[in-house]
C-alpha cells in the first residue's frame, strides 16, 4: 500500500486550473527564438540544483551553482559540497535529456541509476542500492528522532508499487501524482542516504515528462530549498514520525499546489523580466558604440551574478582574443568592474548597470497567494 492521493476540492482544481495558464503562457513566451532564453535556461536550472541541495544542507552561493554548472571552478563552495551539486546537476542533466525521449521507460534501474549519478562521488553511501537494513531520519538541532522508515524487507516491494503506479495511466492530474511520487518515495526512503533529492529529481521528471515545459520551467525544487522548514513540517505531519500509508496526504498535495503557484508566477515574472531588460541593455550598448553581443556579459552582470570570461566566450561564441577586447571595452564604459587577478578573475556590475536592472525590478507584479488567504509557506522569490 502506498499514500494515495486526496479528493481535490473546487479550490484545489482552480489552482491546478491556474498553474495550467501560466505554463501555457511560459510555454509561448519560450516557442519563439530569444537571444536570452540560453542563459535564463541555466539560471533556472542552478536554480533548481542549488534549492534542493540547500535542504540537505549544501548550500552555495547562486554564482557557485553557475559555475559548478559550466564546468568552472567555485569560488567559495568546498570540495564536498561541489561534488554534491554536481552529482545532482548530472541526474538533473540526465531527467532534461529523457523528458521528451520517444523510447522512455519508468523502471527501478532508472531511479537506482539517477541516485548513483548523484552519490557517485561517495561509495561509503550505497549509491545505486536499495539500503539493507532499517533507517531513521534525526533532527541534529533538536537532537530528536523525526522519522523512522519502514523495514527494508519490504522496501523493494513497495518501490516495485511505486514504479507500476506511475507507469499505469490515471485520470489524476500530473501535479498531483508528481507530488504523491515525491512523497511516496521520500516516505520510504529507500537509500541509505539522498532519499530527498532523490524525490525532488523524481517529481521534476514527473512532471518533465508532461512535456509542456521543459525540467527547469516545471520544477519546483527551487521555491521548496526557499522554504525547508515548511517543507519539512508538512512532510512531518503527514508522515507522523513512521510509515503510515493511510494517512491523509491533503496537506501535502496543497503544499505542493502553493509551490506550484508560486513558483510559476516567480519563472513567468523572470521571463518578463529577461525580456525587457535584455531589450534595455541592447539600447544601452548601442549608445555606448559597444558589439551587441556584449550583452551575454551585461545580462547576467545586471542580474547580480559575477560574470568569467571563458563562460562570455561559450555565451558568445567569440574567441578569447575577442572576449578580453570586450570585456576591457566594458570596464571602460563603467558598465563592469574587474575582481581578482589571472584566472581568478570576474567582473561585477557597476552601480550603472544596476540601475538599469533596477528600473525594470520596479515595475515587476506581486507574487499572490493562490488559496487566496494568508498562507504560511508563501515566500517572495526574486
Amino acid at each position: 500500500m502506498l499514500f494515495t492521493p486526496p479528493p481535490l476540492d473546487d479550490e484545489d482544481l482552480r489552482v491546478i486550473s491556474e498553474v495550467h495558464e501560466f505554463r501555457q503562457r511560459l510555454r509561448l513566451f519560450l516557442h519563439e527564438p530569444r537571444r536570452w532564453k540560453g542563459q535564463l535556461r541555466r539560471n533556472l536550472k542552478a536554480r533548481a540544483i542549488r534549492g534542493s541541495n540547500s535542504i540537505e544542507g549544501y548550500d552555495v552561493s547562486l554564482d557557485d551553482a553557475v559555475a559548478l554548472l559550466e564546468d568552472e571552478e567555485p569560488l567559495d563552495a568546498d570540495k564536498r559540497t561541489s561534488l554534491e551539486i554536481l552529482g545532482y546537476r548530472n541526474a538533473l542533466t540526465y531527467i532534461q535529456q529523457l523528458a521528451d525521449d520517444s523510447d522512455f521507460s519508468l523502471d527501478e534501474s532508472l531511479i537506482r541509476s539517477l541516485h548513483f549519478m548523484m552519490l557517485g562521488h561517495d561509495l561509503t553511501k550505497s549509491p545505486g542500492r536499495y539500503r539493507p537494513g532499517q533507517i531513521f531520519v534525526h533532527d541534529e538541532e533538536k537532537n530528536l528522532l523525526v522519522y523512522e522508515g519502514p523495514s527494508s524487507d519490504i522496501v523493494p516491494g513497495l518501490m516495485r508499487e511505486l514504479i507500476e503506479d506511475l507507469r499505469n495511466a490515471s485520470e489524476t492530474p500530473n501535479f498531483v501524482r508528481a507530488a504523491l511520487a515525491h512523497l511516496n518515495l521520500v516516505m520510504i526512503h529507500p537509500f541509505r542516504d539522498g532519499n530527498g533529492r532523490m524525490a525532488r529529481a523524481l517529481q521534476t521528471l514527473v512532471l518533465a515528462r508532461e512535456r509542456i515545459l521543459a525540467p527547469e520551467f516545471s520544477s519546483i525544487e527551487e521555491w521548496l530549498g526557499r522554504n525547508t522548514a515548511a517543507y519539512y513540517a508538512v512532510l512531518a505531519a503527514v508522515g507522523q514520525g513512521s510509515w503510515h500509508p493511510e494517512n491523509d496526504t491533503r496537506p501535502w498535495v496543497r503544499f505542493n499546489l502553493v509551490a506550484h503557484h508560486m513558483q510559476a508566477q516567480t519563472v513567468l515574472r523572470r521571463v518578463e523580466d529577461a525580456q525587457r531588460t535584455w531589450l534595455e541593455l541592447e539600447q544601452e550598448v548601442e549608445r555606448l558604440d559597444l558589439s551587441p553581443r556584449t550583452v551575454f556579459a551585461l545580462y547576467p552582470a545586471a542580474m547580480g551574478l559575477r560574470v568569467r570570461r571563458p563562460v562570455y566566450e561559450k555565451d558568445a561564441e567569440i574567441e578569447v582574443g575577442t572576449a578580453n577586447r570586450d570585456l576591457r571595452m566594458m570596464v571602460s564604459r563603467q558598465l563592469l568592474e574587474p575582481l581578482g587577478e589571472t584566472r581568478g578573475r570576474f567582473y561585477v556590475a557597476t552601480e550603472r548597470l544596476r540601475q538599469i536592472r533596477q528600473r525594470v525590478a520596479a515595475d515587476r507584479p506581486r507574487l499572490t497567494d493562490p488559496y487566496r488567504e494568508k498562507n504560511i509557506y508563501s515566500v517572495s522569490v526574486a
